[in-house]
């Protein structure tokens, strides 16, 4: 029996992580998946609710479980909480704490939805990356880090971009590993031409792990202003690419248009094997909290449906369950269901629950 978290946070969260709730169900009492099933506040529900916007309770539900659901975090309403309560990024914290250092971003093109991408069909026809973010280093964590008053009145901000030889070895251990099972193609993107000290200890880093350990896998190495060209020039180039933590960030964004939207693309966040033998995850959909259609009921759930697929995948190793949730949505999206973000000019949109209710039309047929 797996112990899974829902956390649906804030914005679009709470809609998103809803159809996801469905999904996991359907599983557990349809397909047997020994899963159970808890939810916490988290965000401005829990601030209301609480005073917190992560109690202690929560903390230990987290730390005790197996894998959480992630909705969104961030809304325009944080901007009235106490200063203090917004100190710490309670994201960033689970990040941190639990060592989720595997981002996965998977991107793949959907034939049905090649007409909805801005790029043209036959440039992301057959698209099938995985970008893995470093996701616990880098500058998003790094110090010293603030904002400092200068005599002449300005201010002078600082953040620091840090990274050991073990963060990136483990992290390009993780992306060599994912490239030998996939097609053995793996991209290093950094920027050592400019970040000659950051950027330089990754490429040579890198680099020498593939000579150690994987001479098998096909390494090639790209800066990142060049990759984010490359992505939106000929994306069925790469297979696996790794890159440091704001690098990704901003690079799956790129590659959402492969996609056709960022509504599609899910992500895995995952820590070190522990003595248990179990690891920490986190899965959450890249869209972010998107305020400005919260609460209208016009989100896109497929991501976070198939940020699920990979919790099947990773955390409750049940890769054919995983597969069968993959191909429902893929055959839902086939079979017409569109929510305004992957609809055609004109073409009618569903709400967030009836994509919700097509996925799961198509896992009750498919598992007739």
């Amino acid at each position: 029996m797996h112990r899974v978290l829902i956390l649906a946070g804030d914005g679009i969260g709470p809609e998103v992580l809803a159809e996801v709730r469905r999904v996991a169900e359907w599983f557990r009492d349809q397909r047997n998946l020994g899963i159970d099933l808890r939810e916490e506040m988290f965000g401005l529900s829990a601030w209301e609710r609480h005073g917190s916007l992560m109690r202690e309770e929560t903390w230990q539900e987290i730390l005790a479980s197996d894998a959480i659901l992630f909705g969104a975090i961030g809304s325009p309403g944080y901007e009235k909480l106490p200063a203090e309560a917004r100190k710490v990024d309670q994201l960033l914290r689970m990040r941190r704490e639990l060592d989720l250092f595997t981002n996965l971003r998977p991107v793949r093109t959907l034939k049905a939805l090649a007409d909805t991408s801005t790029l043209r069909p036959e440039v992301i026809d057959g698209c099938d990356m995985m970008i893995v973010r470093e996701l616990c280093g880098g500058i998003y964590f790094g110090t010293p880090r603030g904002i400092e008053k200068l005599p002449d009145g300005g201010e002078r901000a600082i953040n620091t971009t840090v990274y050991t030889t073990a963060e990136i070895e483990r992290i390009a251990r993780a992306a060599f590993e994912l490239a030998r099972v996939r097609h053995g193609r793996l991209c290093s993107v950094d920027k050592a031409n400019v970040l000659v000290e950051t950027g330089g200890l990754w490429r040579r880093t890198v680099q020498a792990l593939h000579d150690r350990d994987y001479p098998d896998v096909e390494l090639s190495h790209m800066y990142v202003d060049n990759c984010a060209m490359q992505i939106v020039r000929d994306p069925r180039q790469f297979d696996v690419m790794v890159m440091e933590n704001l690098f990704g960030d901003i690079i799956s964004d790129c590659a959402a248009m492969v996609a056709g939207s960022l509504g599609m693309l899910p992500s895995a966040s995952i820590g070190p094997l522990r003595a248990d033998g179990k690891q920490h995850a986190l899965y959450e959909p890249i869209h972010g909290s998107a305020p400005d259609i919260a609460g209208r009921g016009i989100a896109n759930p497929l991501g976070a449906i198939l940020s699920f697929a990979l919790c099947l995948r990773y955390s409750l190793q049940a890769p054919q369950q995983a597969d069968l949730l993959e191909r429902a949505v893929e055959s839902a999206i086939a079979k017409g269901a569109r929510t305004a973000d992957i609809a055609a000019t004109g073409k009618p949109a569903i709400s967030t629950r009836e994509m919700g209710d097509a996925v799961c039309a198509e896992l009750i047929s498919a598992a007739r």
